[in-house]
């Protein structure tokens, strides 16, 4: 393919991606053209090569997630993007962070296995939360009495945090604890998410996710993490 027509490639494939408001990989940006002028799998990944590096400098940059590629705002030209936008970054609580981050490292892991490991009960909230949100996912349930459903992330869980596969996670021997998972999470991955820390003089209730009533209970002990597994985006 001429220098011409590989341009002609990279001028289509910037405008789709604009125009799409979500990734699309390869063999989708391929279909866009006829079957008579569809390019090669190799041309379209040297045009998504040179239009990454046409975006050097830039305040936007090409990504590749795990559905594929998109344009977005660099991460650190973030604070600035956001002040467009009315809406606050949503926060989210140490409880949520935690369970998120057990089902990424111990997947499929049960909702009782995470009650075991964080030594307190997993408010129904939180797992609603994490599906509405389309992060984690029932992929089967376990051959034990009662059949409790196995949970698994999602392939919209990579894709938020920017993110091609789990083994781009923070490896888990780095992380003391289960905050410590949360706060990498937070700091690392997504900048926009703001770590909910409890206030001072308040707590979790021992053997539950919900608020204490009694201001002087402390918080439940976390143990260790420990596991064998392991944007704002242009539109």
């Amino acid at each position: 393919m001429n220098e011409e027509n590989l341009k002609r490639v990279q001028n289509i494939v910037e405008a789709a991606l604009l125009a799409a408001g979500r990734p699309l990989n390869i063999d989708q940006l391929r279909d866009l053209f006829e079957e008579h002028e569809r390019p090669a799998r190799q041309v379209m990944e040297h045009a998504l090569m040179l239009l990454e590096e046409s975006c050097i400098d830039r305040g936007f940059e090409l990504k590749k997630v795990a559905s594929g590629y998109r344009f977005q705002v660099r991460q650190e030209f973030a604070p600035w993007v956001g002040r467009l936008f009315d809406e606050k970054p949503q926060r989210y609580s140490r409880a949520l962070l935690e369970t998120l981050a057990l089902i990424a490292y111990r997947q499929p892991i049960t909702r009782g296995e995470i009650e075991d490991i964080r030594g307190v009960t997993v408010s129904s909230n939180i797992i609603r939360t994490l599906q509405e949100r389309e992060w984690v996912r029932v992929v089967g349930h376990k051959d034990v009495p009662g059949r409790p459903a196995m949970y698994a992330t999602t392939r919209q869980f990579l894709d938020y945090f920017n993110l091609t596969s789990l083994d781009e996670l923070p490896p888990l021997a780095e992380i003391r604890d289960l905050e410590e998972i949360g706060r990498e999470i937070e700091q690392e991955i997504q900048a926009e998410i703001q770590f909910d820390t409890p206030e001072s003089g308040k707590g979790e209730q021992p053997g539950s996710d919900e608020p204490p009533t009694n201001p002087d209970e402390s918080p439940a002990q976390k143990p260790s993490g420990d596991s064998s597994q392991s944007n704002t985006t242009l539109h």
